[in-house]
């Protein structure tokens, strides 16, 4: 198992804003085979804490009247401070959308628009310490977000997040840099501008490792879900983009052969 480590400016957790938690429950469970524990205390507002092999994956809460968002995952960044974070982001071009809020003895959190406007949540640790591991089946394997003002993103986490940023292409129609902490890879910044719809905002995508992403995606269609971009081999390992039932999208990947 590879234990996740918690270092700021990495991606620490992930979660789901569904309009349907049961059926969101049950699409999870039987597709990743995780496990799922609803935290009935007020404070937490329903927060369900899905598990894999004994540690924390994800988590998913309801969807709150006025969110904007729909049903969507967000990926969370590790931070020391979430209050300061969230003063440099907005110092940095980005916006404050949820200020710092701690959440009970679990820790802080705040909900960010990058300079792009890509939504990006911060945590702040308390009890809670994010994902238990990543990088293998069943826990996220990668991070990224489609930005539609590349420039802007790569000064917003080398500024805000003290991501160390290196290109990894800069070809007219592929642009991709990869943010660095101690000179470990943790996640991409991809320029959109040339192929997002017209009105479809800059946002961050999350991946979730699986053996079998032909196998996972016939099992998405099964569920109720769907599978947006079918299974195809990359430089990096099989993958697709699949939607739950109620339309919160991410991706798959399937490791290339050792």
């Amino acid at each position: 198992m590879a234990e996740h480590q918690s270092r700021t400016g990495t991606p620490g957790w992930i979660d789901l804003t569904s309009s349907d938690t049961k059926r969101a429950i049950a699409f999870y469970t039987e597709l990743f085979g995780w496990q799922a524990d609803t935290n009935e205390d007020p404070q937490y507002g329903g927060y369900t804490i899905f598990s894999h092999r004994g540690a924390p994956i994800a988590g998913l809460g309801p969807q709150q009247p006025g969110n904007p968002y729909g049903d969507v995952w967000t990926v969370y960044l590790d931070s020391d401070d979430a209050d300061a974070t969230a003063r440099k982001a907005a110092e940095s071009g980005g916006q404050v959308l949820m200020p710092a809020m701690k959440v009970g003895d679990q820790g802080t959190m705040a909900i960010l628009a990058d300079a792009a406007g890509a939504v990006i949540g911060v945590w702040q640790a308390d009890q809670h310490h994010g994902f238990g591991f990543d990088s293998e089946p069943g826990a996220p394997v990668w991070f990224e977000t489609m930005s539609r003002n590349y420039a802007a993103s790569l000064d917003f986490y080398r500024d805000v997040f003290g991501w160390d940023v290196q290109p990894m292409s800069d070809s007219g129609d592929f642009r991709y840099s990869t943010g660095k902490i101690g000179g470990d890879d943790i996640a991409g910044i991809m320029d959109a501008s040339g192929f997002l719809p017209e009105g479809v905002p800059s946002f961050w995508q999350l991946y979730i490792g699986v053996e079998d992403a032909d196998a996972t995606s016939e099992a998405v269609t099964r569920l109720g879900g769907t599978v947006e971009r079918a299974a195809e081999d990359t430089p990096f390992g099989r993958m697709a983009t699949i939607a739950d039932p109620l339309g919160a999208r991410l991706q798959i990947n399937q490791a290339p052969p050792a």
